[in-house]
């Protein structure tokens, strides 16, 4: 992983990757609520973590692949 240069600022290359995965975390989460599938989850907030990490294992992925 390089660091990603933010007008003169070196940014970790997973701090972006972690926003990114947030944002995305955060659009599903929404449509999962919306969907009321949320009723089906035993523990909501083990269930948000766990899809964020599995957001952010597939960004960094993609990520890896696209450099």
């Amino acid at each position: 992983m390089a660091d990603i240069d933010l007008y003169g600022v070196f940014v970790p290359a997973l701090l972006i990757w972690a926003l990114l995965a947030f944002l995305i975390n955060l659009a599903l989460r929404r449509l999962i609520g919306a969907l009321g599938l949320y009723r089906l989850v035993w523990h909501r907030p083990l269930f948000d973590l766990c899809l964020y990490l599995v957001c952010l294992g597939g960004v960094v992925t993609l990520a890896g692949r696209l450099t």
